[in-house]
């Protein structure tokens, strides 16, 4: 099958690209694992025009079923390669299946940032995880602790709070950095608590989880007893493709685009997260804005 563009990622740039595209008349196919990308594990978006609220597994479903019901075609699976030919691109799965098509779309977006400290990769799945959404049911009425100070650190602290018994949130600096709507929300619950000016520096327990080291102390003690540790530090792009097809990237590792998306390769273009478009930040809207406005030059280059 040749298409005129394969999208690669299915998060809200994936998707919106590939609305547009499909009313542009653009044949295309959206390739990804999950279909809304890291949207799914958001517990609540209140900032998406025309939804005061809505849960992120909600909207990545509403975002999939609108880009399918304009004739997009899926392939949920990896791309472990791309090969540049005369006319376009070979775009080649991890169970080896191939298409082709005349242009490409990166917008694979970022992936969680890892604490690397001791304890972390041995206990993960048995009490550290990186999807509050995803995992915060199996810690109804039990000890919960967050690392971070962004929106998804305090989104998930606030989900945390409506289920754990007890939530730490520890933050290395002296103040959150998240939207005055989530340190409101977080004051309002008395369940969690804030440790400011503190890190985690060991990951503690014998078949799961058990404590964790700090580097100062808390109430009297260097270690705070916890069922479940949530890290939320942030996100790294997802360069491997980009590095794969030597696409010019940013001291950050974020690729570098122009103003209509396209990168230093012919026929390439990128949106979303893992640009260095909308001055890096990282929101629903913009990602879906640079997923429209670089197949908008697609279609351009089409005609």
């Amino acid at each position: 099958m040749l298409y005129d563009l394969a999208i690669i990622g299915a998060g809200p740039a994936g998707l919106s690209a590939s609305v547009y595209a499909s009313r542009y008349g653009l044949k295309n196919i959206v390739i990804g694992q999950i279909p809304g990308g890291l949207t799914t594990e958001t517990h609540e978006i209140g900032n998406w025009l025309g939804d005061e609220k809505i849960a992120g597994f909600d909207f990545a479903q509403k975002s999939e079923k609108h880009a399918k019901s304009l004739g997009a075609d899926f392939k949920m699976n990896q791309v472990i390669d791309i090969e540049k030919e005369a006319e376009g691109f070979t775009i080649i799965f991890s169970n080896q299946e191939e298409i082709k098509a005349k242009t490409i779309l990166i917008a694979t977006g970022t992936k969680h940032r890892h604490l690397e400290i001791p304890g972390e990769q041995e206990f993960a799945g048995k009490g550290v995880s990186y999807c509050a959404t995803c995992d915060g049911f199996f810690y109804k009425d039990k000890i919960v602790s967050i690392v971070g100070g962004n929106n998804s650190a305090a989104g998930a602290a606030v989900h945390l709070g409506n289920i754990a018994e007890k939530v730490y949130l520890i933050y290395r600096k002296n103040k959150l950095r998240a939207e005055n709507f989530w340190v409101k929300a977080i004051e309002a619950n008395n369940k969690i608590e804030v440790i400011y000016n503190t890190n985690v520096t060991e990951i503690i327990g014998q078949e799961k989880l058990e404590k964790l080291k700090l580097d100062k102390e808390y109430s009297g003690a260097d270690f705070l007893s916890t069922n479940g540790l949530f890290v939320e530090i942030g996100l790294d792009p997802n360069i491997d493709l980009a590095q794969k097809l030597n696409i010019d990237l940013d001291e950050e590792d974020y690729i570098k685009i122009y103003s209509d998306g396209k990168t230093n390769l012919d026929s390439v273009w990128a949106a979303g997260d893992i640009t260095t478009g909308s001055n890096k930040f990282k929101q629903i809207v913009t990602a879906a804005s640079e997923g429209a406005i670089a197949v908008a030059s697609i279609s351009e280059f089409f005609k």
